[in-house]
């Protein structure tokens, strides 16, 4: 009997930029951007996947292009999140959230209605599919500590984006 593996299925468009901090690489559907990763020990999720841009995607490039220049604060892109509804209200928390602007997770946890989940919206935060667009490297301890980073490589990556904005941390 011959076992036959599936072919792994990828997204439906994917590109790759060069930042400060790493390759970006940032996949869509037709209509929006659905995850943006920022390179770990040189390596993308769907860095196999050859490029296959489409316009949502080609705006994406441009954008995060102005962002690392100094020349963009907010940006102005389709984003479809797919997560449970309490990581939905905390992504919204941060789309919220100006260029510059810095939140606690208990402050996270007070505007979902879950003062005592801190644990829970750092796990929401962590899981944030599209990082920088949706800014949770914008969330620190109530010290404005950083208390971790699941992006790129990790808290200096976050100590970057922290940085580039202008926002004091510890």
């Amino acid at each position: 009997m011959q076992t036959v593996t599936p072919p792994v299925v990828g997204p439906a468009y994917v590109i790759r930029t060069d930042s400060p901090i790493g390759r970006i690489e940032v996949t869509a559907d037709d209509e929006a951007i659905t995850t943006l990763a920022i390179e770990r020990g040189g390596h993308l999720p769907w860095e196999h996947l050859p490029e296959r841009s489409n316009a949502v995607l080609e705006s994406a490039r441009e954008q995060l292009g102005e962002y690392f220049s100094g020349q963009r604060r907010d940006f102005d892109l389709p984003v479809r999140l797919s997560g449970t509804e309490f990581q939905r209200r905390v992504w919204e928390e941060l789309s919220a959230l100006p260029f510059g602007g810095v939140l606690s997770y208990g402050e996270i946890g007070l505007a979902t209605g879950r003062a005592t989940a801190g644990r829970a919206v750092g796990g929401a935060v962590g899981a944030n599919p599209v990082p920088i667009i949706v800014p949770c490297h914008r969330v620190l301890g109530s010290d404005r500590r950083i208390t971790g980073y699941s992006g790129g490589e990790g808290i200096p990556t976050k100590t970057w984006l922290l940085d580039h904005e202008g926002i004091a941390h510890r």
